[in-house]
């Protein structure tokens, strides 16, 4: 996540490695959404990879922008829609301990994911209220070490809107100056 903060492209390589990691451990803790969402983040992060890289103007770097409005309208729908329809299938299908929260979680955060890639500062602020949600689910599952780290990552996100709103704002300065 630093290097996300500080818009270097490897966090997203790195983010792999990470999400086979969660995987294991949501898996075994029986959150089966978080785990499903671990894998999908392997794929999100290869895109992600490709347009931090060559997603800008001319195939270059891509900048820190706002999230456009219809975008965030069609994600949040998105999330609410999935949140539910995953929720009655883990409800219904599996044993999962906490049905509707981890679905809600797991939607949210391919929202989150999807508005990290296109660098969409927004994407810091879904990414706080979920580390909040994190915490309070590993928390009531006993998993208090992924708790700290969600705390920590929480902590991260909160830097991460900071860093990346000045980056912006330092973005449309030059913009202006040319």
């Amino acid at each position: 996540m630093i290097l996300a903060i500080r818009q270097i492209p490897w966090c997203w390589p790195i983010g792999i490695a990470n999400a086979v990691l969660f995987l294991i451990v949501y898996a075994n803790a029986r959150i089966y959404g978080a785990a499903g969402l671990q894998a999908v983040y392997v794929v999100v992060s290869v895109y992600g990879w490709y347009e931090w890289r060559h997603g800008g103007a001319g195939h270059g770097r891509l900048a820190v922008s706002r999230t456009p409005v219809r975008w965030a309208v069609a994600l949040a729908v998105s999330g609410v829609a999935a949140s539910l329809a995953l929720g009655l299938v883990l409800e219904y299908r599996t044993d999962d301990a906490l049905p509707f929260p981890d679905a809600a979680v797991t939607a949210f955060s391919l929202v989150a994911q999807w508005m990290a890639t296109r660098k969409w500062l927004e994407n810091w602020l879904v990414w706080i209220v979920l580390n909040v949600a994190n915490v309070a689910i590993c928390v009531s599952q006993g998993l208090h070490p992924m708790a700290a780290l969600y705390a920590f990552f929480l902590v991260l996100a909160i830097g991460g809107f900071r860093e990346w709103r000045l980056s912006m704002r330092a973005g449309e300065g030059k913009a202006a100056a040319t």
